[in-house]
């Protein structure tokens, strides 16, 4: 039988060469079954386990079906966690990058003024939590006249965080003709009743595991007073040694504490929680994701959805009171394929969460010993032979995607009465150079930046030094460069 590709499906070369770009060959199950019925352009109710590629599976066939002449947006995400949707944001961008699909993020924490700056510019997709969607439409900052594509996305979250009743606001000001697409990880009584109640006859998408956790993760616990637990802590990241840990505490002083201690022993480790400031959080994810560190200490802000390739452990140092977050959180491994190992730290006067975790994920999870001395110290040397060694920094998906492209600066903008028509008339114009060749335009009041994509930047760049932008010389330098 031959395996469907990513070409099977009624994709514009735009699309796919950004797929080809990102490394997309063969889709993922979920993929393979929400993306033609998205393209036809169908209710969906798609139950999917965290780490199967359902980002992909609704960002491919939005970006293909959005029209990039349309100014206001079309498509509308909504996400739980801010962390999510600036992931959600930013895999968009790559997938839409040769159609020049813009999309925009918008979540508290970050000044509403710049949000609105960005949502005044042409734009086809926002993503966003709840609550700024909400602020947004109250303060009429956010169009939603062209709206035909709502994505509920980690619904079952959404219900965790209170939030179920902010997107039932919403969807109620959003256009009837829509397509309406919800996707959960479990499907609570209330998140099915969202989708009879706001969905035109959504067909059923179930993606089937082993129970709620995917059969590449072992589980096991420790048994372990309170006083103990980080003593077991250090003792059990020797013996495992692990490349790339999250370690979950139910509270952000814990975090803070747990951080801080690991710190002091010299571990590479980072945080993050909700008492972060949000640009803060957004730069400790980046380089978690790129490696620059191994342990990440984090509250459950870090479990919903975020992505980050060959996380090899997860460690509960608190055990969560809530049963679903034990499968998000350990479903930060084992993703994509991948081995992983899920361990919990289990108080003698937590059986009762434990129990309900074990009811809700259908099997009983193994004790073990706790590491004998002995074993720590025959593995230490290791342990710290790997600790002084520098992390090996990874490549991110879209940087071969990115590679032919520049982003150019302009110190001019609308103050100067320049739009994005007055750029591409003057570049397009350019000897070996086409409209395709630039991509998004973003006009701020007193700068531009200007996309050039397929490497013909080095050209434009040279050219634009000594050409006219609607009758104004303007300088030109590559965007991000000091």
């Amino acid at each position: 039988m031959t395996q469907e590709r990513f070409t099977d499906y009624k994709l514009s070369t735009d699309i796919t060469n950004a797929l080809n770009g990102l490394g997309y060959t063969l889709p993922t199950e979920v993929q393979r079954k929400v993306i033609p019925l998205v393209l036809e352009q169908k209710d969906l109710v798609t139950k999917s386990q965290t780490g199967s590629g359902k980002t992909a599976s609704y960002g491919i066939p939005i970006c293909e079906l959005v029209e990039w002449i349309e100014n206001k947006p079309q498509a509308l995400v909504l996400t739980p966690t801010r962390e999510l949707a600036v992931q959600v944001k930013d895999d968009l961008t790559d997938i839409g990058r040769f159609k020049r699909i813009k999309a925009t993020a918008v979540y508290g924490k970050q000044p509403i003024a710049i949000q609105k700056t960005e949502l005044k510019q042409k734009t086809h997709v926002v993503v966003g939590t709840p609550g700024r969607v909400l602020d947004h439409i109250e303060r009429d900052t956010l169009p939603l006249d062209k709206i035909r594509y709502l994505v509920i996305d980690e619904a079952d979250e959404m219900l965790n965080m209170g939030f179920i009743e902010q997107v039932e606001t919403i969807i109620n000001k959003l256009p009837r003709e829509r397509v309406t697409l919800l996707f959960s990880a479990t499907l609570p009584e209330k998140v099915k009743n969202l989708a009879s109640n706001y969905m035109k006859d959504p067909i059923d998408i179930e993606i089937k595991a082993t129970g709620l956790t995917t059969e590449n993760i072992e589980h096991f616990l420790y048994e372990v007073p309170e006083k103990d637990k980080f003593q077991l802590l250090t003792n059990v990241t020797i013996i495992e040694n692990p490349d790339s840990c999250i370690i979950f505490c139910r509270t952000k002083d814990r975090v803070d504490t747990v951080c801080q201690e690991l710190d002091d022993l010299g571990y590479s480790c980072d945080k993050i929680h909700g008492g972060m400031e949000q640009d803060d959080r957004l730069a400790v994810m980046n380089d978690f994701r790129r490696g620059e560190f191994r342990y990440l200490i984090a509250t459950d802000v870090a479990a919903r959805g975020i992505d980050i390739d060959n996380i090899t452990h997860v460690i509960n140092y608190d055990i969560p009171l809530e049963k679903e977050s034990y499968v998000h959180r350990t479903g930060r491994t084992g993703r994509a394929g991948l081995s992983g190992k899920a361990i919990s730290f289990v108080t003698p006067f937590e059986g009762r969460f434990l129990n309900e975790v074990e009811e809700y994920i259908g099997f009983k999870i193994p004790a073990r010993l706790a590491p004998l001395k002995e074993e720590v110290a025959i593995n230490k040397a290791a342990f710290e032979t790997k600790m002084k060694k520098q992390p090996t920094i990874k490549k991110s998906k879209s940087e071969n995607l990115n590679k032919q492209i520049m982003k150019l600066y302009f110190n001019g903008g609308k103050k100067k009465k320049l739009r994005a028509v007055d750029f591409v008339g003057t570049i397009a114009k350019i000897d070996g150079v086409s409209a395709e060749d630039i991509g998004i335009i973003t006009i701020q009041d007193t700068a531009s930046f200007v996309e050039i994509l397929n490497g013909k930047g080095p050209l434009v760049l040279q050219t634009m030094k000594d050409t006219k932008v609607k009758g104004k010389l303007l300088k030109v330098y590559e965007a991000n460069k000091k």
